[in-house]
């Protein structure tokens, strides 16, 4: 079996806590992606937190906020599910389908981030289709 390293993307594209919403916005545009890892700094790039698009469009421009002022620590989220580059890839699918994400970063034992794995990574680079089909079954039900 794959291991979550087999599949994941290396190497993503980080921001700061102290980046404005609107940076990260940019990225989001300029790279084609809809997560952005939060790191502690570019030197541990441990993990402290993620930013969505719907992040964004929630807490940001539905609540009427600067994004040229607003920082990602006062709208990324801090409690992050992640899982290890040498665990096998069922288990970020399990992970994925249990809590809703479509995106999971993924980090070594220092958590650090080393790449992140998204629905159309495990689409495109397992042959499991009855597994990522439950998978997006799983993440594309209403939350109570």
């Amino acid at each position: 079996m794959k291991k979550c390293s087999d599949v994941m993307t290396k190497d993503p594209t980080l921001c700061l806590p102290t980046d404005t919403v609107g940076k990260a916005a940019q990225l989001m545009k300029s790279e084609n992606i809809g997560s952005l890892p939060v790191i502690e700094s570019e030197g541990t790039r441990k993990l402290v937190g993620i930013v969505t698009d719907r992040d964004l469009a929630v807490k940001v421009v539905a609540a009427d906020r600067d994004s040229g002022a607003t920082k990602l620590s006062d709208v990324m989220t801090q409690m992050v599910y992640t899982c290890n580059a040498d665990d096998d890839v069922m288990v970020a699918v399990a992970t994925m389908a249990e809590h809703q994400l479509r995106r999971l970063p993924v980090v070594d034992k220092d958590a650090k981030v080393v790449g992140i794995i998204s629905q159309a990574d495990i689409a495109t680079r397992v042959n499991l289709p009855e597994e990522t089909g439950e998978m997006v079954k799983e993440i594309s039900q209403p939350t109570a």
